[in-house]
């Protein structure tokens, strides 16, 4: 394996990432190896490369939860999958009038983005038909963005999406290909990566990211970040395994805050020019080295995630405040 441990390297990594070079693999696996009297130097290097194409803006976004449980996937790492035992709030789709009052909690936390998310292998005509009605309300009345993540897409339902005015539209590799079947059998690596392709061919924006500490190796981490870099997702929420106790991850170990901020830089160097986020887990995983995470993802989601807490809205505000960062306001970008 490649080893760096001066300062010069890292920047030299930066400058590839500035010129448009894709770092090799032994590069990136060292980043994920770098010793932690290194990681200042790792995280610097990274900063430069977020600065250039981010400035000092943070990009806020807000989920919803609009249908919770009751889904027949196997996926290991998930509370509301049919192996799950966790006690969860559960409840079929909401209705119109709460994905509403969602757009208008995403207004007062300064969220740019408002994500609708519902559990499930994909989604019904009758939950497509809520959601356009919402949508289109949203978009005719807020500055907001809206992304929808609602499982595995069928021929026409990112058309239907994009008509309703859906800016993005979330579905995460998750993993690697050949880690994949060690968390789902329910469905395939590709069937996700076929959603993305469906979506990007309707002239939605493509999200898609991944959930580390799942028990994979550092080279299939690469190989994630390769893999999003290929399908050319315009954001990247990197997720850090929140294990919840009653799901088959729910034992799994926590790898230590400092490694999930080398896992930041490497995506940062991988992916230069595309919005990266400290995503779910991030309270849990990052701890008091949350604030550093800012210096490689210029994202991060407000309030709660899915079945699990997030931070108090008002300490994220005053995170970024302390940093010197500022919050990217609705008309700043997507």
């Amino acid at each position: 394996m490649m080893t760096i441990d001066t300062t010069t390297a890292w920047h030299e990594l930066a400058d590839k990432a500035l010129e448009g070079i894709c770092p090799s693999e032994a590069e990136c696996l060292a980043v994920l190896s770098a010793d932690d009297d290194q990681l200042l130097s790792v995280l610097d290097a990274a900063f430069r490369v977020r600065r250039e194409y981010f400035g000092r803006k943070v990009k806020l976004n807000m989920l919803l939860n609009a249908k919770s449980g009751h889904c027949a996937e196997d996926c290991g790492y998930c509370s509301q999958s049919k192996r799950s035992s966790a006690p969860i709030d559960e409840y079929p789709m909401v209705d119109r009038s709460v994905i509403l009052e969602g757009a208008k909690a995403a207004m007062e936390r300064r969220a740019g983005t408002y994500c609708i998310v519902c559990s499930g292998r994909g989604p019904t005509p009758k939950q497509l038909d809520i959601i356009e009605d919402a949508v289109r309300e949203i978009k005719a009345t807020t500055p907001l963005k809206i992304c929808a993540c609602l499982g595995l897409l069928k021929d026409g339902d990112a058309q239907r999406l994009e008509a309703a005015g859906v800016d993005r539209y979330n579905h995460n590799i998750n993993t690697s290909a050949d880690h994949h079947d060690r968390v789902t059998k329910t469905h395939t690596y590709d069937d996700r990566v076929d959603t993305v392709e469906k979506v990007k061919g309707a002239g939605i924006s493509p999200c898609s990211g991944v959930i580390v500490g799942m028990g994979e190796t550092d080279e299939d981490i690469v190989q994630m970040a390769y893999a999003l870099r290929r399908l050319d997702a315009d954001s990247i929420p990197v997720n850090f395994l929140h294990a919840v106790a009653g799901t088959p991850l729910g034992d799994q170990k926590p790898l230590p805050p400092a490694k999930y901020l080398k896992i930041l830089a490497m995506f940062r160097f991988v992916c230069p020019t595309k919005e990266i986020r400290a995503s779910g887990g991030r309270e849990v995983s990052l701890r008091s080295l949350q604030p550093l995470a800012l210096y490689a993802a210029n994202s991060i989601f407000v309030g709660d995630y899915l079945t699990t807490p997030g931070q108090a809205i008002e300490a994220d505000h005053r995170m970024i405040e302390d940093l010197g960062f500022e919050v990217e306001e609705f008309c700043d970008g997507a």
